[in-house]
């Protein structure tokens, strides 16, 4: 957690401050860089305050099941997480960030930065994360930091790996869940990349 609290604190103090009606990440921080897979993406909000929300991310009510409103925290030890640590994780090189979504939703749409590993796969990949096969199943005793997020507050997919990679032995300190996920990140006008 210190860590991701020097990356925040780094990237808060790297921003600029912001032109007259410019819309920021915070009164300090007008973008901040990422590395992806296909190079460097820069993270900002839409500059249009007139942008609004639509389509499936729009929606407020869905039935439950499937779409049940998550609890704060999937897990005991997992520490929940909003946008800004969640950009401080995307800076930081020792830190993963994982769009535990099916595929489809991943490359609908996705936070710059992050890796898809479905939920549904998670335990079959640990080794993304850090974590050794060992004949009893995984030693993550060098588990690297991580942020999971699925569709937002609605969505049990990243609740759903997070209880996995704990009974599978990562350590619950080691987790991040970013609650919000692509419905928050969208509502705040967030670059997305992929998709639509």
């Amino acid at each position: 957690m210190k860590t991701i609290a020097l990356a925040l604190a780094l990237s808060l103090a790297a921003g600029t401050a912001l032109a007259e009606g410019q819309v920021g990440i915070t009164k300090d921080m007008t973008s901040v860089t990422v590395q992806t897979e296909d190079g460097q993406v820069e993270i900002n909000r839409i500059q249009d305050p007139e942008h609004q929300v639509s389509g499936e991310w729009a929606l407020t009510s869905r039935p439950c099941p499937d779409f049940c409103i998550q609890p704060h925290s999937p897990a005991e030890g997992v520490t929940t997480i909003g946008e800004l640590e969640l950009i401080a994780m995307l800076q930081d090189p020792e830190a993963l960030v994982v769009d535990s979504r099916t595929n489809d939703w991943f490359t609908g749409g996705t936070i710059p930065g992050a890796i898809n590993i479905p939920y549904n796969f998670i335990v079959d990949q640990l080794a993304q994360l850090g974590c050794e096969p060992d004949f009893e199943g995984w030693d993550c005793e060098a588990a690297k930091p991580v942020a999971l997020f699925c569709n937002g507050v609605w969505c049990g997919q990243s609740p759903t790996a997070i209880r996995n990679m704990i009974s599978a032995g990562y350590p619950a300190d080691r987790i991040f869940y970013y609650r919000g996920g692509m419905q928050v990140w969208r509502l705040l006008g967030l670059t997305v990349i992929g998709g639509k």
